[in-house]
């Protein structure tokens, strides 16, 4: 028997939200008493008060995470016993997913049909993924003369602070407390002020799964004031951040001004996807381009967002990519048919419009889209937008948009569409479509960038890294080497003899 269809209307007017603090395992009003509203692109609803944390706020969560890692609440357990913490954690955040997924969809306008599929899933396994990594990961020993040993081991870098943007707030999350966590760390983590409710939930799930008090807390806020305060404090040990290339340029300042902390940064993109007339499937490689640069809204920084195709195939690539533009209209974020939702916030629309006019004003072809859509509901909305006719020289061929907008670039020579993607300050994701294999690796090693996908577009997993070159930042998300980013390298020499 299939199960009802839920409403998530009615779910969503029955919630009660709770925008306070997590410091030290208990909920918190920030210490000035202001608040911020928190309000939903969906429809422009006040979804409630969230606390605006600042530099008191930070400090009191600096004292809470150095006295739980001090104490060796989280440290100090066997690598068993955290393991089974964070199993825990990875099953509360799937029991409680439906939940999680309509806090997320609210917060930030994704459809409710990825908040579930995608978000959630991706959150638990990411928990899960670093959890069985835990009694997996084996230190070292030195070569060395017989009269000594010499032991490389790994231990916890301490506090660390995690700033998270809006886009995947959950995913984000996960992506640095969960290695962080599993690497023995007491952690602050501050969401973005525009989507802050699933992390504060995340917060009390994980205190459930058996996580001490003050090992993981959440100071929702402002960037200038709490997300500053994290990066200058003098008792953070490591701060990673997922944002723009801006902020990200500001808080490694931030961390050499003060106690010169370990910065880690996953920044901007600019994403050159090609496709050379022998691509092994051109439905795919239409597919595959669309999905990827309409999938969130546009709100990726892995976005495929340039997309390089060779001339003698382009007339046909962009008659089947203008066929599939109606099935990613926006719609309504909480019902499941939806593929395509709201822009997190009005200021983002308005980024995202200027960009559009931008590239009408400089000469580019609009094929198709380049409006606001669904104005009545008091939400904000962006049409699918495909531009044609573009050059490397245009504002949208050049800035991070992070909305729903495709610039289409047309290439005889493969050497050339290389030379174009690569001349961008960034270097996160790039792709390539080629049946000849030779073509494909000697393109993938040619372009600048952390993530290379060949005849497919964002098909990886959590178990390979994810970060970039140039100004999409330094050091790496997902997979083992993240655990570098939260640990010290230690030699112990030993004289045996």
């Amino acid at each position: 028997m299939a199960e009802a269809a839920i409403d998530w209307h009615a779910r969503a007017n029955e919630l009660k939200i709770d925008g306070r603090a997590f410091i030290n395992g208990q909920r918190v009003a920030a210490l000035s008493g202001q608040v911020f509203d928190n309000l939903s692109p969906i429809d422009g609803r006040l979804l409630g008060q969230v606390a605006r944390c600042d530099g008191l706020d930070v400090d009191a969560a600096v004292l809470a995470a150095r006295a739980a890692f001090d104490e060796r609440r989280w440290a100090g357990k066997s690598p068993a016993q955290r393991k089974r913490v964070l199993l825990k954690f990875a099953d509360l955040v799937q029991k409680h997913g439906s939940e999680l997924a309509l806090l997320e969809t609210l917060d930030m306008g994704k459809p409710i049909k990825y908040s579930q599929s995608v978000d959630v899933g991706a959150t638990a396994n990411c928990l899960r993924w670093y959890g069985e990594a835990i009694d997996k990961v084996y230190d070292e020993i030195a070569p060395t003369p017989a009269s000594s040993l010499a032991l490389i081991t790994r231990e916890p870098v301490g506090v660390v602070a995690a700033i998270v943007p809006w886009n995947y707030p959950m995913i984000m999350a996960a992506w640095k407390i969960a290695p962080a966590l599993a690497a023995g760390n007491s952690v602050i983590l501050k969401p973005s002020e525009k989507s802050p409710l699933t992390a504060l939930r995340l917060a009390e799930l994980g205190l459930d799964a058996g996580l001490p008090p003050g090992v993981l807390n959440v100071l929702p806020g402002y960037g200038h004031e709490a997300g500053a305060a994290l990066a200058l404090h003098m008792d953070i040990d490591c701060i990673a951040f997922t944002g723009s290339t801006r902020t990200g340029k500001l808080i490694v300042q931030m961390a050499g001004q003060s106690n010169l902390k370990r910065a880690w940064t996953e920044l901007g993109g600019k994403s050159a996807n090609i496709v050379c007339a022998d691509c092994p499937d051109l439905d795919q490689a239409v597919a595959a381009a669309i999905g990827s640069i309409f999938f969130n809204q546009g709100e990726s920084c892995n976005a495929p967002s340039r997309l390089f195709v060779e001339e003698s195939i382009k007339a046909e690539f962009l008659q089947k990519a203008l066929a599939m533009l109606p099935r990613f209209q926006p719609g309504d974020p909480l019902d499941e048919a939806t593929v395509m939702g709201a822009i997190v916030d009005a200021t983002q629309m308005q980024t995202v419009m200027g960009y559009i006019a931008a590239g009408q004003r400089e000469g580019a072809q609009l094929l198709g889209g380049g409006a606001q859509a669904r104005t009545e509901t008091g939400g904000y909305y962006v049409q699918p937008t495909i531009f044609d006719g573009v050059d490397g020289t245009m504002t949208i061929a050049r800035e991070e948009i992070f909305g729903p907008v495709l610039s289409v670039l047309g290439f005889t020579d493969l050497a050339d569409a290389v030379q174009q993607a690569n001349a961008t300050p960034y270097g996160l994701q790039a792709a390539v479509w080629t049946s000849n294999i030779s073509k494909a690796i000697q393109t993938a090693r040619a372009l600048r960038a952390g993530t290379v996908h060949v005849n497919q577009y964002d098909g990886d997993d959590i178990t390979v890294p994810f970060g970039g070159y140039k100004q999409s930042g330094n050091g790496r998300d997902k997979s083992l080497h993240a655990l570098d980013k939260y640990t010290e390298l230690k030699t112990t020499w030993i004289q045996v003899g």
